[in-house]
């Protein structure tokens, strides 16, 4: 079997064929596609606090607020992402690929300038970490 046809089993390709037509599910379906990605990504977080809270009343909550949180953060990041985008490639389409390409490559040193602070100049990955909020 070639990865197509793996790729056509899939439970979300099989959602898209049979409700890919339905304008609420055009809608839905990346709002649910980033909530699962952003709370997967937080987890770690929000399970490392939540050990500390005794009341489960609290520790719902905590949850709660904490999943709310990571969900706007991530709607307002993937709009400051995505608008300029939008306002781009229609008019100035090649002005539109090299925006996507920095943004890339922003995005990538980014990441790699917070990977090598925490990891290495915070001492995550080393024996002593040092790590104190601002």
């Amino acid at each position: 079997m070639n990865l197509t046809g793996v790729m056509r089993r899939t439970a979300g390709s099989w959602m898209d064929r049979h409700f890919g037509s339905i304008a609420a599910y055009q809608l839905v379906r990346p709002l649910v596609v980033g909530v699962v990605h952003g709370l997967a990504g937080s987890a770690a977080v929000a399970l490392l606090i939540l050990t500390t809270i005794r009341n489960p009343a609290w520790a719902l909550w905590y949850l709660l607020v904490f999943g709310l949180g990571t969900i706007v953060g991530m709607m307002l990041m993937t709009a400051v992402i995505v608008v300029p985008f939008t306002r781009t490639s229609h008019s100035v389409a090649r002005f539109g690929g090299g925006l996507r390409i920095a943004s890339g490559v922003i995005s990538l040193a980014f990441g790699l300038f917070v990977a090598y602070r925490v990891g290495l100049v915070d001492g995550l990955f080393t024996g002593n970490p040092d790590w104190t909020p601002y």
